[in-house]
């Protein structure tokens, strides 16, 4: 038997989705913004106001806390993150309501002209009658991760008022920056503390994620050479000619987010700025495999080079960073976390969709750095955008999956 959450959620959600709380990928500080901080001490005093124990903000801006374990078991993890995509708007955000969707277009008060079709959104066609919460037409949502802040909050509050209910001692965590790549300090899984954990940073019903991207980003430097353009013949190097020349040398066809799915991986120009002195272009590179991941250090490598070499009177530097790598590479050694998780969607009628992420969660570089810690879905839609949205009832369902895997990892047995 299930339980029933939506208004609580709902509530939740509107709430935490009104809050300001974008990350920066520019800022050296951590959090990267101190808006964060808004969402981060809300989370703190509404946990110690559930009955929450140990809940502490870390000088990392991440914060924890414990539900007290009723039986025997692993020690297991919830987490999501706070902080929102920082590619579009999200200051001022004005969640709705829309009541038992009828089925027609979704408009936007203030975007008239943004429409959100269930003709262009399968997905969405199979929501008649739910309950969808959409921004207002300037903004993002942000229920990528406030959905899954909802549900773990949720969660939570529903386990403390019911300690009937067997469980092992679980432990809850809100991270910041993980949509700048650095929601997961090393610190973390220590101060965590579990023997494997879920992050709730899925999108369709029924998602259990378990193989994500390894990722890297890159920062290219182009120093051309300054010289007044009135006298600039056969003395100037212009930055912003050679970096525009080094983004079409690279390969548009087929290594681009926009001609890739699936299993393919790509090479992304994020952003580029400055100016005919000197020239900055940010990338990420992202693939499955690790070889596949190097050929593409190797072709962005190759075409600076070649630029290079045409113009020698320019400097052109070109650095590589890892970001986090796929999860997959520790999980198949002990499927015991995703197998759970694929035994509670079946357990509440729900049946689990196993594709590979086009993307990373915090949970990819947890499990890197020791804590298995597979996705599991919260309904996201169109994230990072304005037509982002979110199912109630999604939201509902994620968080009676996450009530079932608690239960049955009372059960489950660690080495």
């Amino acid at each position: 038997m299930t339980d029933t959450f939506d208004q609580e959620l709902q509530d939740r959600l509107v709430r935490y989705a009104a809050i300001d709380s974008q990350s920066d990928e520019t800022a050296t500080s951590t959090p990267s913004t101190a808006i964060q901080y808004d969402m981060l001490n809300l989370l703190v005093g509404e946990l110690k106001e559930i009955g929450a124990e140990d809940v502490q903000l870390t000088d990392y801006g991440a914060v924890i806390a414990t539900i007290p374990g009723t039986a025997e078991g692993p020690t297991v993890g919830f987490l999501a993150h706070v902080d929102t995509a920082p590619q579009f708007n999200a200051a001022g955000v004005k969640p709705r309501v829309i009541k038992g969707w009828n089925g027609a277009d979704i408009s936007y008060p203030d975007n008239p002209d943004l429409v959100l079709s269930p003709t262009e959104s399968p997905y969405l066609a199979t929501k008649v009658g739910e309950d969808i919460v959409t921004a207002s037409g300037l903004t993002l949502l942000g229920a990528d991760d406030k959905a899954g802040v909802s549900i773990v909050m949720t969660l939570a509050r529903h386990l403390l008022n019911n300690p009937d209910i067997k469980r092992p001692t679980l432990r809850v965590a809100f991270t910041p920056d993980e949509e700048i790549g650095r929601g997961v300090d090393a610190k973390l899984p220590a101060d965590l503390g579990v023997d494997f954990a879920y992050t709730l940073d899925g999108s369709e019903q029924g998602e259990i994620t378990y193989e994500s991207f390894s990722a890297d980003r890159a920062v290219v430097t182009v120093k051309g050479v300054s010289i007044h353009p009135g006298w600039a013949k056969d003395k100037m190097v212009n930055a912003a000619h050679l970096a525009a020349k080094i983004v079409q040398t690279l390969p548009q066809a087929t290594l681009t987010p926009e001609t890739t799915d699936d299993r393919e991986g790509f090479l992304h120009v994020t952003d580029m700025a400055g100016g005919s002195s000197e020239m900055e272009i940010k990338l990420i590179l992202r693939d499955f495999e690790l070889d596949g991941l190097e050929q593409k250090r190797k072709i962005l490598r190759k075409t600076c080079e070649a630029v290079q070499a045409g113009e020698p009177r320019a400097e052109i530097h070109c650095e590589i960073y890892p970001q986090y790598r796929n999860m997959r590479y520790w999980l198949e050694d002990d499927m015991t976390p995703v197998d759970l998780a694929l035994a509670a969607c079946k357990a509440n009628n729900i049946e689990p969709i196993t594709q590979p992420i086009r993307g990373g969660t915090d949970g990819s570089r947890l499990t890197e750095l020791g804590v298995p810690t597979p996705n599991i879905f919260c309904g996201m839609q169109n994230v990072h955008g304005p037509l982002e949205w979110v199912s109630v009832q999604d939201m509902a369902k994620a968080t009676n999956v996450c009530l079932t895997l608690a239960q049955m990892a009372a059960q489950a047995k660690t080495d």
